[in-house]
């Protein structure tokens, strides 16, 4: 049995929107009145983030202080992922025409994803993306869930996946992060890193990944080729 693991945010959702309303939200909130700032377009601002350029730097280059960027660099984390954010993520271009190719492909399909429940289900029903993927094929924290670090965190998830889940000849993970790299490493198992979401080339390069394309079509397109030339 082929088996691909996929990451959701990323590879199946563009999160990019909700990331900059954010900011826009979190630096007009923390500014002073009459206070200078620079908003950042929508690209700068997202390049920044795929860059890894951390939030109270993001902030300073936007014209607030330290001690502003201190309480800018709270706040967002306070609001990203609150419900009210969610709605101004979309689906990544491809990703539906890629998850109905794993589908019509047979091939056994595992989201594995740092969203809480309540998070994933608001998506699944947003985006009519449920169909795709059977709860015993969905890995993501609790509710009441205390993060640490998602390089911890997701590992965590993929030793109760591959303990749960029936046994696979060939299985693939695909991601746009460290953590995702790290997971399927760690347990041998094969990771395709995607540039679509929140890490750019030279981030997702030092965890050496299998191979990096541009998006979940590439991987999956990837995948079903290497294991149809496995059969022939």
């Amino acid at each position: 049995m082929l088996r691909i693991i996929t990451d959701f945010d990323g590879p199946i959702i563009d999160v990019s929107e909700r990331y900059y309303r954010v900011y826009q939200f979190c630096l007009e909130k923390i500014r002073r009145p009459n206070q200078e700032v620079r908003e950042l377009a929508k690209a700068e601002f997202w390049q920044l983030k795929r860059s890894r350029i951390p939030e109270k730097q993001i902030a300073v280059i936007s014209g607030l202080d330290e001690e502003q960027a201190q309480e800018f660099s709270q706040l967002r984390r306070q609001t990203v992922h609150t419900e009210a954010y969610f709605e101004y993520d979309t689906l990544a271009p491809g990703a539906v025409e890629a998850l109905l190719k794993i589908q019509q492909a047979g091939v056994d399909l595992v989201v594995m994803t740092m969203r809480r429940v309540r998070e994933l289900d608001y998506a699944f029903k947003k985006h009519d993306l449920g169909k795709f993927f059977p709860e015993n094929r969905c890995y993501c924290l609790s509710n009441d869930y205390v993060k640490t670090r998602d390089i911890d965190d997701k590992p965590l998830l993929m030793a109760r996946a591959i303990q749960e889940l029936p046994p696979a000849s060939d299985i693939w993970m695909v991601g746009d992060t460290e953590a995702d790299i790290i997971s399927a490493t760690k347990h041998g198992i094969k990771v395709i890193a995607v540039e679509c979401g929140i890490r750019d080339r030279a981030q997702l390069e030092p965890y050496q990944p299998d191979l990096i394309v541009s998006d979940l079509s590439s991987a999956v397109d990837l995948v079903l080729e290497t294991a149809l030339q496995q059969t022939a």
